[in-house]
């Protein structure tokens, strides 16, 4: 008997195993290290893959993952374009629709076109290769902007902007970029004029109907029952990768359109499932963000990025610089947009990965056809994600700030919940200029608050108009005080996952004298008091004549010289730090 016999095979094997594991490990570590220090993921995951490839050349993807490379980011492409269009509402839509409309049909074909003439004229590319590139530039990439929205805290508007522009122009741009490469194919005498007039046509109706039809009965499929609870991720997630490949097959490229309408269709059917579909497929789709990126870096051809010289840098200004702001003001005239949203929508316009994947595609595909400078396509592009990454993500916020376009300068507390305790602590909070919502679909239950001029939300808060209504992104924790210690659990429950377990308190719980009516520790959210205090025992106190109190701690007066001079009777409820964030005592 032999041991520790292995073959190539198997070693080969092993090794592509611990490439795949240090994709997923880098990828993850940089966002988790991107959060921790308050900065773009993007940035990190930048530098993880130049690290990992072409600094040190412990990837590298095309000959590691040799012909399923291609499709295997084709088809992430698709699920990340499909989470997009599952966070887009038409109801969210309403005050932008002009603005998105101009921004999506006049702003893109712009953009196209000067953007073509800049890699045409400044960057000296034959034109085919020119309008290829300059289609390609028309996207937005969703995978970019909407973890910048996340930690921008922009308001309701320009954030419906930029995240409507990414996710819709994404396959828009595919699009113009396959019509470009078309058109050069039938100037060669490839392809008839007339076939792809009716092959374009064709690859249109088929994504644009085929994504309706296929959202819409497995949408009636789930309403009727037909699939399990379980199974509905799963079911939703192979659908899209079969519609993809299916639309692709009539026209290149046309399946990142079928998909996004695919998404944008479900997410307005009203589905009681979606949300657990939409955290699902929120978090597949920071794994594939994170190692797509990766991937997408570690196969940059250095040798590549240094031929280009001066051209590549006056291209990438003309880009950042001129074309887009040019083509979106031009785009927004008369959109009812104010000058602030004007300028902050043309400047912020980082690209991702669908302009580097599609890039990579036309480029084999020109040089194939004996294009020589098609091999210049793809440096350029990253020269241009890589400079909208870092120049729009590290000013997105700042700019969003001066621009007065953030939906609060300071972290709020969403209570939940109106009773003559939750009135109190609103007055206090502020009184202590700390933003602060009650909502409550009891009119009157707030009808108090209404007259001491405190913000308030008449409605169910778990409903889809109120998450249209209320800005959420303004609050950072949650305190939900109604009497029903069940409906407390839920309101935490809902609202964990995008506020984050720690950031989301209850008063009180059902008490666990009967494991009968016991709930499960998963369920809820954190006690605001310990030991607990339930809804009622909260309002004997105040009506005992228990009142709130804000303390400045100082040198002088120290936290610990806070709580020595408080009596027993005392229940500290959180103190603020100076950078305005909460520490709720546990």
């Amino acid at each position: 008997m032999r041991f520790g016999v292995f073959d190539d095979t198997s070693c080969a094997m092993s090794a592509l195993i611990f490439k795949i594991a240090l994709i997923g490990a880098a990828g993850i570590g940089a966002q988790w290290l991107a959060w921790s220090l308050r900065i773009p993921a993007i940035a990190l995951l930048l530098i993880a893959g130049f690290f990992l490839g072409p600094a040190t050349g412990l990837l590298d993807p095309q000959q590691d993952f040799g012909e399923v490379y291609r499709p295997m980011i084709a088809l992430a492409v698709a699920i990340i374009l499909f989470e997009g269009g599952l966070t887009l509402n038409f109801k969210e839509i309403r005050e932008t629709s002009t603005g998105v409309r101009r921004i999506i049909v006049t702003g893109g074909p712009l953009v196209w076109l000067m953007s073509a003439l800049a890699a045409h004229y400044a960057a000296g590319l034959s034109w085919p290769v020119a309008l290829v590139l300059g289609a390609i530039l028309v996207v937005t990439g969703p995978t970019v902007i909407m973890p910048l929205l996340r930690s921008a805290r922009l308001g309701a508007r320009p954030a419906s902007l930029l995240r409507w522009e990414a996710i819709v122009n994404d396959p828009i741009g595919a699009l113009f970029a396959v019509i470009a490469f078309e058109i050069y194919l039938v100037i060669h005498g490839s392809h008839d004029a007339l076939s792809l007039i009716g092959s374009l046509a064709l690859g249109a109706v088929v994504a644009v109907v085929g994504g309706y039809v296929a959202a819409r009965a497995l949408g009636g499929a789930f309403i009727r029952g037909m699939v399990p609870e379980f199974l509905k991720s799963p079911v939703v997630l192979a659908s899209v990768l079969l519609v993809y490949a299916l639309s692709d097959m009539v026209l290149e490229e046309s399946g990142l359109l079928t998909v996004t309408v695919m998404g944008i269709t479900l997410a307005n059917l009203r589905l009681a499932s979606l949300t657990e579909m939409r955290r699902f497929k929120e978090t597949v789709t920071v794994l594939l963000v994170s190692g797509l990126f990766i991937l997408l870096t570690a196969s940059l051809d250095l040798q590549a990025l240094y031929d280009l010289g001066w051209q590549a840098a006056l291209f990438v200004f003309l880009i950042l610089f001129v074309v887009r702001p040019l083509a979106l003001f031009i785009a927004t005239i008369g959109t009812g947009l104010s000058i602030q949203e004007r300028t902050l929508v043309a400047w912020i316009a980082p690209r991702g990965i669908v302009a580097v994947a599609v890039s990579g595609l036309f480029a084999s595909a020109l040089m194939d056809l004996g294009v020589e400078d098609a091999n210049r396509m793809l440096a350029l592009t990253f020269a241009v994600v890589a400079s909208t990454i870092v120049l729009h993500g590290f000013s997105l916020a700042p700019l969003a700030g001066f621009l007065d376009l953030k939906s609060a300068a300071k972290p709020g507390i969403l209570i939940v919940g109106g009773s003559p305790w939750s009135h109190a602590l609103a007055a206090k909070l502020q009184q202590a200029e700390i933003p602060t919502l009650i909502a409550d679909s009891n009119w009157n239950h707030i009808r108090d608050a209404r007259l001491q001029d405190l913000p308030v939300y008449y409605g169910e808060v778990l409903a889809d108009a109120a998450h249209h209504t209320i800005e959420f992104n303004r609050f950072t924790h949650l305190i939900a005080a109604t009497d029903n210690d069940a409906y407390n659990s839920l309101i935490c429950s809902e609202f964990g996952p995008e506020m984050g377990r720690g950031n989301v308190y209850q008063t009180g719980k059902v008490r666990e004298d009967s494991e009968r009516n016991s709930l499960a520790i998963t369920v809820g959210g954190r006690p605001l008091f310990k030991p607990e205090r339930d809804h009622s025992e909260l309002q004997r106190q105040l009506q005992a004549g228990w009142v709130f109190q804000a303390t400045k701690l100082s040198d002088a007066f120290s936290f610990d010289d806070y709580l020595e001079a408080q009596g027993e009777d005392t229940a500290l409820l959180f103190w603020k730090k100076e950078n305005g964030d909460f520490v709720f005592q546990q």
